[in-house]
């Protein structure tokens, strides 16, 4: 590493930073900050996405208690790309599963009803939360990454102070703030990463109530549509 020798802003900028360190800093720098592109593009797919699927359910479980025909409703939104729709889906399909023979057991189809639903509202939650895990590593691993780069900046800005056999100001500086730059980034990639992974695991968890309920209602209607049939 050639340390700068001054120790003016333009030498201590962020640009000037990267450029003039050590090239395992630089690769650390550019996987960190490429990290927190990749972050950020997740936290503004992930907003969009949720707010959306928000909203669609919401309208979707409104007008499904609205109804008065469940079949013919059904018939009409079964297709739509929504969880509550795949949660009744699978209740209906296992609700004509279950009611196609001569003799229906009704403790055993009321327990396959909410199974089947229970399934289908956690898959479509994982599917939900599936780039998640994403956050949550950058997050968690970006900060250590940077000490790292960090740690072996520092040790080449020493090598070159021993080299040099000079340790004014002028020869620390520099090589000790492109060592710290590295943390400054990890951080930078870090913090958005963790808001955001708490921010979205909420929303996540009151969709997955949502289905819960929503599965729970359509449940009992069914058991009162069984009771009455037999």
């Amino acid at each position: 590493m050639n340390p700068v020798l001054v120790t003016d802003p333009a030498s201590l900028s962020p640009i000037a930073l990267f450029i003039h360190a050590d090239w395992v800093v630089r690769i650390v720098m550019g996987g960190l900050l490429l990290a927190s592109v990749w972050t950020w593009g997740i936290i503004w797919s992930f907003w969009r996405r949720l707010g959306r699927t928000r909203r669609a359910m919401a309208t979707f479980e409104r007008d499904f208690w609205k109804a008065d025909d469940i079949d013919a409703f059904y018939k009409a939104h079964h297709e739509a790309e929504l969880p509550s729709a795949r949660v009744l889906a699978a209740g209906v399909a296992e609700w004509r599963r279950s009611t196609a023979g001569a003799v229906v057991d009704k403790g055993a189809t009321r327990e396959r009803l909410a199974t089947a639903m229970g399934a289908a509202a956690s898959g479509e939650v994982d599917r939900l939360a599936d780039r998640l895990n994403i956050l949550a590593t950058v997050g968690a691993v970006a900060p250590f990454v940077g000490l790292f780069g960090t740690v072996w900046g520092i040790m080449r800005a020493f090598t070159g102070i021993a080299q040099a056999q000079n340790s004014s100001l002028a020869v620390v500086a520099p090589g000790i703030a492109e060592a710290l730059f590295a943390t400054a980034i990890g951080l930078f990639a870090a913090i958005p990463a963790v808001i955001a992974f708490n921010r979205f695991s909420h929303a996540v968890n009151r969709v997955e109530a949502s289905l819960g309920r929503f599965a729970d209602g359509f449940h009992t209607t069914l058991s009162r549509q069984l009771d009455a049939a037999r």
